[in-house]
């Protein structure tokens, strides 16, 4: 019914409004409250524009030179290294990596017999190894100790990582941190000269072998590691980190198959070509 032209319907919706206290009208037209609420949920389901925002640059490998020259300049300093001390010392006072000034409270370079056969490189130091100078010297080093110990191989491995100073918060080394300290790791192969390498956990062994798979993918399976100039080659065994092995125990059992492969190998009679 159209309320303009029947004044009873008028009459007695105003009488409605009266007994209900409405005393004054707001707008001079008529507004459909349903209308904008139905207009505000569809506004709330569709998606909004999006928002133009200016990149942000990632940040710089370090507050130094850049990589190229931080990795010139370690290698200048390793290879006037003729021995293990002159190399520690060259590490300790190396400032390419970023690491030395976020929070490690020194270099921690190695432990270990300096003619061993085996070379175990692992990821990076951790807190305990930060406070003791040695790495592996903490749980997981203590269980690595115990395996080795049980497979006749501890006076004969020396110990290292793939960096020198503990990562804040103990988080994976970057691929550049591992880059900038690669030309001191290099020349404690050439002093060493090792028969084989044994790569502890996947930093390690992505970084030294230079593959994009995971550690569970690589473990027990025998590669070739060659030096930057060519002119060496050593077997290298990736390994599971003693630290998930104290996380999934279960583990363990590949960790040992490893062990006894790596101990077989090294112990093989030389086989003149």
């Amino acid at each position: 019914m159209d309320l303009a032209v029947d004044p009873r319907a008028v009459e007695s919706l105003l009488a409605f409004w009266a007994d209900a206290g409405v005393e004054a009208s707001y707008a001079d037209e008529p507004i459909d409250r349903l209308a904008e609420g139905a207009a505000m949920l569809r506004a709330r389901r569709e998606p909004a524009p999006p928002v133009a925002v200016a990149p942000i640059a990632a940040p710089a490998f370090g507050r130094g030179p850049d990589l190229d020259t931080v990795v010139t300049q370690a290698k200048a300093l390793a290879g006037a290294c003729n021995d293990l001390p002159a190399l520690a010392a060259a590490i300790a006072a190396f400032d390419g990596c970023p690491l030395k000034t976020q929070g490690a409270r020194q270099a921690v370079v190695s432990r270990g017999p300096v003619d061993a056969p085996l070379m175990i490189i692992g990821e990076a130091p951790g807190a305990d190894e930060d406070a003791q100078g040695a790495p592996f010297v903490g749980k997981a080093g203590q269980l690595l100790d115990r395996m080795l110990k049980a497979a006749g191989l501890l006076d004969r491995a020396f110990v290292t990582n793939t960096v020198f100073w503990r990562p804040p918060g103990n988080r994976t080394p970057t691929p550049q941190e591992q880059a900038a300290c690669a030309p001191f790791l290099e020349r404690a192969i050439e002093l060493v000269q090792p028969k084989m390498l044994l790569l502890v956990g996947g930093a390690s062994a992505k970084s030294i072998l230079s593959r994009d798979e995971g550690i569970l993918s690589l473990r027990g399976r025998w590669f070739e590691w060659t030096s930057s100039d060519g002119r060496t080659e050593l077997p290298a065994l990736p390994t599971l980190h003693p630290a998930f092995l104290l996380r999934q125990p279960a583990a363990k059992k590949k960790a040992w198959i490893d062990m006894l492969m790596l101990s077989e190998r090294l112990d093989r009679p030389h086989r003149p070509n």
